[in-house]
């Protein structure tokens, strides 16, 4: 399990560059004074004009239509409580950020200093004509019911108060499965609800929805069992008053059939588990700490169904499954609320959406080899990237046979596929490759450890549970740049190759290296001395099973710096010749370059084992390589080295592997230009879907391309990637960042699950 996260880390990623984690960017051209004249004034009149003549000409001319206000006042975050709207912002700045990433949805967040529900609903009343929608967020009961009513009422936009709702939609779906799998009916079951605000009432309520029988519930607070002949009762709790002769959770759980946890940690016990009826469904959702643990439940039932708020077991009951998709679905058909059959429709889609076949990239992401439905596994993942095409339909759709959709949808499969495009690979494949990693995390030895960027990642791959690091360097050193940096490395192992405590280690080494390269011109005395080299050291340490990875050291020299990697481990039977790849996050997916950092000037014959490398890596992804081999020329129109080169390369590539969609030789641009491709190139296998491999003529080309990318267009990445050896060796190039090397380690980690 992974560490608790650190205060200052915490701080230090708030603050770091920009302030905070949203910006607004422009969305046209703003380069010229044309640009600037047509932005605003006089330009800008234009839309104005229309849009008063032609109100609903406001979705066509402006981001209203893809514009969500977040809007708290901080009397009720995460678990801080009360503390007020400033202090809630970096939540609710959280919150846009998920919109974003997961429904390419923007978010003004909005915090008001105000606890009057009056003022509340006015403020947000008169923002309407900004938004597309507005989700309610952080606002503590009972003033967010008479919030959300109100402003459901008066708005004409979708409203959602997602602490209510989203826990609601995504337990429901949960629970219809769970009962599916134990054979029991939603109208007949027993339930104990813990807790009583604002989210345990939209989830009983929407269980009620779905079929369950409210003499059947019984609702516990703080005081113990909400019953009919309390008087401290508003109007919220009343409703789920019970009849029935109990006073305490402990004995409203005997013989229940569904628990639903949503109030503090570590309040039921396994004695109460045991009193539950046959096949029990316990959903325990307090965060961070469940009422009970997934340990202790299922130690005391076998035949339990669990699930709980938690990334790090099963059954993880997470709102991110649900809000941005549903105001995804409710802002492309510019409905007017959010309603009942839109929140039924969600909590049915997700719960269908467990029963199908899982993809290659979710398991990937939990290290399984086959997701299906059963007992730990009744809710799909946050890493699946069919959610959006999933429940976003399913809410339009909802929103359209209902009568709240202003914009209809008319074509389903041209709407899914837009769904599909909005969100490239990148937004889940660095997440999957570390959720990957975390599962069966590796040894391995960091051979530059006398650095400060190299030890806060190395503290973040142990926090995170990517990694166990081993540290090359001078152990003194070390612990004076992590003290100085109040950094926690004390249970860091750390081998210092100058002390006469390592001798015995180098001098095994050392033995081991000569018996390799005796007939190589290396001799005992010089195999020794260069065991002392951290490079050299690190891959003996792997080769012999000491460690399982080796990510060595920062510098600008990266051919001599595998050389230790070659000798000692060397290279996968077969291959001739080791390559570099670099992983481009693009807007548009992921994008693969090689060979970026060996070989200088490869033949046509270097390039097809490069690209079959290159292919191979691309695949343990679960991506499909769609490759291009450019250069100057298309497809014969011009003659020289290079493009004659990979020309041959192509032809080769597709005699032997016919299967497979490369094409070339092209210049870069044909190889995105799918439109054109297809207008003077209609015969090329890149026609349809643009490449997402780009292989290049020289080192010299790629170095060039991968760089320019990567800071013009501001671009995350993730390499040098060395393809080709044994057993997974990385090394980081000089002004590499905490992020670029963590990322780094979760691949190496990856690698070495497989090898």
């Amino acid at each position: 399990m992974q560490k608790a996260i650190r205060k200052q880390d915490a701080l230090d990623y708030h603050s770091k560059g920009r302030p905070g984690k949203i910006e607004v960017v422009t969305t046209k051209e703003t380069e010229t004074q044309r640009d600037l004249s047509l932005a605003y004034s006089p330009g800008v009149a234009e839309p104005c004009l229309e849009i008063a003549e032609h109100p609903e000409d406001v979705y066509k001319y402006t981001a209203k239509g893809n514009l969500v206000a977040v809007i708290s006042n901080g009397t009720a975050v995460l678990g801080l409580g009360n503390i007020g709207p400033a202090a809630g912002k970096p939540v609710m700045e959280g919150k846009g950020v998920l919109f974003k990433i997961f429904a390419d949805i923007d978010v003004f967040d909005i915090e008001l200093d105000t606890t009057d529900v009056d003022e509340f609903v006015r403020t947000v009343k008169i923002l309407e004509p900004t938004f597309g929608g507005v989700n309610l967020e952080d606002i503590k009961a009972p003033e967010c019911f008479a919030i959300e009513e109100r402003l459901k009422k008066e708005l004409n936009i979708p409203v959602m108060h997602d602490d209510q709702h989203g826990t609601a939609i995504i337990s429901g779906a949960a629970l219809l499965n769970a009962l599916e799998l134990v054979g029991k009916k939603i109208g007949e079951v027993k339930f104990v609800v813990n807790g009583a605000g604002a989210s345990a009432i939209s989830c009983t309520k929407l269980y009620v929805s779905l079929g369950a029988n409210p003499e059947n519930i019984v609702m516990c607070d703080s005081k113990g069992v909400i019953r009919a002949d309390r008087t401290d009762l508003d109007a919220q709790k009343r409703q789920f008053a019970t009849t029935r002769d109990l006073q305490t959770l402990e004995e409203a759980m005997v013989s229940s059939d569904v628990f639903i946890g949503l109030s503090k940690g570590n309040v039921l016990s396994q004695d109460m588990v045991r009193s539950m009826a046959n096949d029990a469904i316990v959903f325990a959702m307090a965060n961070p700490t469940p009422e009970i643990s997934w340990d202790e439940a299922c130690a005391a039932r076998p035949d339990l169904i669990m699930a709980t708020g938690r990334s790090d077991y099963p059954n993880q009951v997470n709102n991110v499954l649900g809000f941005p998709f549903i105001f995804r679905g409710a802002l492309d058909v510019r409905a007017t609320e959010i309603n009942e059959a839109m929140k039924l429709a969600a909590t049915h889609a997700l719960a269908e959406l467990a029963k199908k076949p899982v993809p290659d990239l979710v398991n990937m992401a939990y290290n399984e080899k086959n997701l299906t439905f059963s007992r730990n596994y009744i809710i799909p993942k946050p890493v699946d990237p069919r959610l959006i095409t999933t429940v976003a339909p399913a809410v339009a759709r909802a929103a359209m046979e209902s009568g709240v959709a202003r914009q209809p949808i008319q074509n389903w499969e041209e709407y899914e596929q837009t769904l599909a495009k909005r969100l490239g690979l990148d937004n889940q494949l660095t997440r999957v490759i570390t959720s990957k990693a975390k599962k069966d995390p590796k040894k391995v030895v960091f051979a530059d450890a006398e650095n400060l960027t190299v030890l806060k990642a190395v503290q973040q791959v142990r926090d995170e549970g990517i990694a166990h690091p081993i540290l090359l360097g001078n152990r003194e050193r070390i612990l004076a740049i992590a003290a100085e940096n109040r950094l926690d490395l004390a249970d860091v192992p750390v081998i210092d190759l100058l002390s006469a405590e390592a001798d015995a280690h180098v001098s095994h080494f050392g033995h081991q290296f000569f018996e390799k390269r005796k007939r190589r011109g290396v001799n005992r005395q010089e195999a020794d001395q260069l065991m002392r080299r951290r490079s050299y050291f690190g891959a003996m340490m792997v080769e012999t099973g000491e460690a399982d990875a080796v990510i060595s050291g920062l510098t600008r020299n990266y051919p001599d710096t595998i050389r230790p990697a070659l000798q000692i481990i060397g290279r996968e039977d077969g291959v001739k010749k080791v390559s570099g790849m670099y992983i481009l996050l693009t807007k548009k997916g992921p994008l693969f370059f090689s060979d970026t950092t060996v070989n200088f000037n490869p033949t046509a014959e270097d390039l097809v084992e490069i690209t079959e490398l290159t292919a191979e890596g691309v695949e343990q992804f679960n991506i499909r390589p769609r490759i291009a081999l450019v250069t100057y020329s298309n497809f014969g129109t011009a003659s020289g080295e290079d493009a004659e080169k990979m020309r041959r390369a192509t032809e080769l590539l597709q005699q032997k592997h016919p299967d497979w969609v490369v094409e070339g030789e092209m210049q870069a641009h044909l190889a995105f230009n799918t439109e054109l491709v297809r207008e003077s190139y209609p015969f090329s296998k890149l026609a349809e879907e643009g490449a997402n491999v780009l292989i290049f003529p020289n080192l010299s080309a790629a170095n060039i391309a991968y760089n320019l990318l990567k800071e013009a267009g501001e671009l995350e990445y993730i390499g040098p990637i060395l393809l080709g050896l044994k057993k997974p060796v990385h090394v980081l190039q000089l002004g590499s960042t905490v992020r670029e090397i963590v990322n780094m380690v979760a691949i190496a980690v990856v690698e070495a699950q497989r090898k």
